[in-house]
């Protein structure tokens, strides 16, 4: 058993820019991948589609996520299950917002 901590990885995770949100792969495998977004306010992950299935856990904050059905809010606390090539995003509102994405199977490994 694999034991992960996704406050602490947020809280380690780098950001490739200043202007980018940080991101910590904790997990990653054919099956699938687990990793940790930690969005200061204002910053986003553009709108894109993957060939899996995405479920996003809201671990901390408030802000807001696109799926096919549009953009809404979201609290920590929060599970959302994508379909496999459903577009989606985030972005946080005025706070952080820290969120881990379990990708299922891993992009590319099927």
């Amino acid at each position: 058993m694999k034991r992960y901590d996704p406050a602490e990885a947020a809280r380690s995770a780098v950001s490739a820019a200043p202007d980018r949100p940080a991101v910590s792969v904790l997990h990653d495998e054919a099956e699938g991948r687990l990793v940790v977004f930690r969005l200061s306010p204002g910053q986003k992950v553009a709108e894109h589609t993957s060939t899996s299935h995405v479920f996003l856990s809201i671990v901390s904050g408030a802000g807001f996520v696109t799926g096919g059905e549009g953009e809404r809010a979201v609290d920590a606390g929060e599970i959302l299950a994508l379909a496999p090539r459903e577009p989606h995003g985030m972005r946080a509102g005025e706070e952080q917002l820290v969120i881990a994405a379990f990708i299922t199977p891993r992009p590319g490994s099927r």
